[in-house]
Order: structure tokens, then sequence, then C-alpha cells
């Protein structure tokens, strides 16, 4: 029996900066780290690669995972950091809150990237994370 979603994964090419993404801007906590090497027969049967090796973390938001991995082998293909969210694939992370204008406002003094502010009708933002995956 499916109880739920668990966490959704994300795999960067720089752990350290989205670990400082999603912990410091938004509120994620940093609950563990592990890695692998090529020499890992596990990591490889479950992720479906040959020589695999990646460090990677797990974050959480209130009753929320994030796994975070960054693959050292096999070599990652870069992501295209702009992929319109029409695109087949995940299209976005959506997260709960309580004030999303002040979210805005504090993310894009961050940095952060969106693509409008908060609407009147539809009281949603679509911004891009330091991998240019959408964050909602």
């Amino acid at each position: 029996m499916i109880h739920g979603i668990h966490h959704t994964a994300i795999s960067t090419g720089d752990i350290e900066r989205s670990i400082d993404f999603y912990t410091s801007q938004l509120g994620f906590e940093l609950v563990t780290r592990f890695e692998w090497d090529t020499s890992s027969e596990w990591a490889d049967a479950i992720t479906g690669l040959q020589g695999s090796a990646a460090r990677a973390a797990m974050l959480k938001l209130s009753n929320a995972f994030i796994e975070i991995f960054e693959y050292a082998s096999p070599e990652p293909r870069t992501a295209d950091p702009e992929r319109p969210v029409c695109d087949h694939g995940i299209t976005h992370i959506a997260l709960l809150v309580t004030d999303i204008d002040a979210e805005y406002q504090r993310l894009t003094a961050a940095g952060m990237h969106f693509n409008c502010p908060p609407g009147t009708q539809m009281r949603a933002i679509y911004g891009r994370d330091p991998d240019g995956n959408v964050v909602e």
C-alpha cells in the first residue's frame, strides 16, 4: 500500500550551493549526508547506472523531504537551466507559505529570479533555484 510521497530528488552540479539555497533561503533543514564510490554495486543496481559515484544530502521542511545528488560518475549532462515548464517531466516543486508577498520580496532580494510578482487572482509565483529547477 502506498502511503504518500516521501521525497523528491534533484541532481545538481554543486551540492553545497544547493544545500545552502534550500536551507538558508527556503528554510529546509539538513537531515543527513551520504555518498558512494564507483565500487558500490547496490547504488548501481538502484540507479540503473554503471560505475556511479555521488554525494547526496536529505533535506526536510515540515512533512516534505528533498534529496539532492551531485554525481561524479558517470559524467552527468547539464540540464537547460531555463527549461520551460511545458516540457515533459517534473515541472516544479511547490511550497506552502503564509505570506507570499513577503517571501517574494525576501527571495528576490536574495537573488532568486521569478517570472512575475504575485498576482491578485492567482496567488502563486514561479522562481528558479540555482540549477534552474522551478520552485512555486
